[in-house]
């Protein structure tokens, strides 16, 4: 009943890649160059990862993905786009990291993909594409080993309640069904020439803990923060801290989580 969606989404998806390769908001030459795509919450909370095997979940084209494999996991992506994961093989093989990247909606993953992994990476905008989380948490707890670790740090469900502008309350803070938008541009760059309709699913923090704990994950932490380190949010100011905040709620309201949970 999702395929119209879902597709719609692998095509919006498709058409921003381009755009996001060139992007300042990627800055994927000083990411070739030894740069890091990852911050400070998700290296802090997860820790060392070396000789781990990783699994990133809607990895886009992969420089997080890459990023892990350069502090030593042994890592594999999956997106639903097929130029991202094109893009995402490309930058593996040209920066000599070694790296297996699927192409699938990540509900069909495990028909697409074998094994076991220490460690299932998901983070910042990748839930609200979703339309029901418990697959989702059936795909994490099957690709896990026994202690395995799930981790995510994703935009808090507050900050999708807003509209565009970041000015009132549009939309529903739990999963009321499907949120069709039309678009133009991108978050990476907001004036770029592109249309498109993309859909999408908000889903409250309850929602995403009760699904893993319903297959058989152990929650570990809850954090939320009340900043973005991504500038990808109308009316944002910069902190002295780096990171962004919606001016006139600074400190006011969640603007992203963290979880970490742990298959017995």
């Amino acid at each position: 009943m999702y395929e119209h969606f879902i597709e719609a989404n692998r095509h919006a998806w498709n058409l921003r890649v381009e755009t996001h390769k060139s992007s300042e908001f990627y800055d994927v030459e000083g990411w070739k160059n030894g740069k890091t795509s990852l911050n400070d919450i998700e290296l802090r909370e997860l820790g060392d990862v070396a000789g781990k095997k990783l699994l990133h979940l809607q990895c886009h084209f992969g420089q997080d993905t890459l990023s892990w494999a350069r502090l030593g996991a042994r890592v594999t992506g999956c997106d639903l786009s097929d130029k991202s994961i094109e893009y995402a093989r490309e930058l593996a093989r040209e920066c000599g990291l070694n790296a297996r990247f699927v192409c699938c909606n990540v509900y069909d993953l495990p028909q697409r993909l074998k094994g076991k992994f220490d460690i299932v990476f998901t983070s910042y905008g990748v839930i609200g594409w979703l339309p029901d989380l418990n697959p989702w948490a059936a795909v994490i707890a099957h690709f896990l080993k026994k202690g395995g670790v799930f981790y995510m740090a994703e935009f808090h469900p507050v900050i999708w309640m807003f509209d565009d502008k970041m000015e009132r309350f549009k939309y529903p803070y739990h999963n009321a069904g499907v949120i069709e938008t039309e678009q133009a541009g991108t978050y990476a760059d907001r004036y770029a020439d592109l249309e498109y309709k993309e859909f999408g699913w908000n889903h409250s923090l309850g929602e995403v803990i009760n699904s893993l704990l319903r297959h058989g994950l152990r929650l570990e932490f809850l954090n939320e923060f009340p900043y973005s380190p991504y500038d990808c949010f109308d009316k944002t100011v910069r902190g002295a801290d780096g990171n962004y905040r919606i001016q006139g709620l600074e400190d006011v309201i969640p603007m992203m989580y963290s979880l970490r949970a742990v298959k017995p």
